[in-house]
């Protein structure tokens, strides 16, 4: 799923341009979209910006408002509705959002530094460049939709075990440890895809494994959030087991990654501390 941020201050229509994106995805795949809320969530009626998203074609609308999702009250984070759209959608709008780390249409007055696009409101955004960058960005992945795309395989009515493990970053190693705010991970893009899907083909040339998924999130990621995933669909249990397991083993092994750690006091790369 490809997933951008519209970001910037009111009355630079944000949720204008939401949907004007929304209405030209449409035209290539399903469109979800999240609007972050700074007032008190309530039920949606018609007028609210949520309710325009769906207006221009969005298939499912999450609105958020400091961890309430305003359709139940139940606790609701932006990572949680992306994890939900993962599964059906190619596509996510986020309206908002602006500290978090996403790719991001920046609109206002500020410089819009390190944002794929920026423009002083949403008439001034060149709206097929916008398509051009949200194309662009790394596809967001989420255990849900790693395990639906393995489950659409040609070889599923073979398989009876989809096994998975996730990495999730440690708040501490032990208790007495200073806690970690977030780690932030770097790749050698073509590298690290390359070997990847090498490792991807070695298990699924394994008898009995039909389907592997590699997922592992780069950029910066908090602590309790997952960072990586390994999906394999299998014939039965062992085999799905055993190709997890060298999987992971694999991919710490040999996927160049670089890790810098970020506590409350110090941050510093991963791999120079260990020398």
């Amino acid at each position: 799923m490809q997933v951008i941020a519209v970001t910037g201050p009111s009355e630079v229509g944000k949720t204008t341009l939401v949907e004007t994106l929304v209405e030209r995805l449409c035209e290539r795949g399903t469109v979800g979209t999240v609007k972050h809320i700074d007032c008190e969530p309530s039920i949606d009626t018609a007028g609210k910006d949520t309710d325009r998203h769906r207006g221009a074609g969005a298939v499912r609308t999450h609105g958020i408002a400091d961890g309430t999702w305003f359709a139940t009250g139940e606790s609701r984070t932006l990572w949680d509705a992306l994890e939900d759209l993962s599964v059906d959608c190619e596509y996510a709008i986020v309206e908002g959002y602006a500290d978090l780390d996403l790719p991001q249409i920046v609109l206002g007055d500020g410089d819009g530094e390190g944002a794929l696009l920026g423009a002083p409101n949403a008439d001034a955004v060149p709206v097929e460049e916008a398509i051009e960058a949200i194309e662009s960005v790394e596809p967001y992945e989420s255990l849900s939709s790693l395990i639906a795309s393995v489950e659409r395989s040609a070889e599923a009515d073979q398989a009876g075990a989809v096994a998975t493990f996730t990495g999730r970053v440690r708040r501490r190693d032990d208790p007495g440890d200073e806690p970690t705010e977030y780690l932030k991970f770097e790749s050698y893009d073509d590298v690290a895809s390359e070997q990847m899907e090498t490792i991807r083909t070695d298990l699924e040339d394994r008898d009995g494994v039909f389907d592997v998924r590699l997922h592992h999130r780069t950029g910066l990621v908090e602590a309790g959030e997952d960072v990586v995933h390994v999906v394999v669909l299998a014939g039965h249990r062992k085999e799905a087991f055993r190709a997890v397991e060298d999987g992971i083993d694999r991919l710490k092994d040999e996927v160049p990654l670089f890790k810098k750690e970020v506590t409350v006091s110090e941050e510093f790369w991963a791999h120079e501390r260990s020398r």
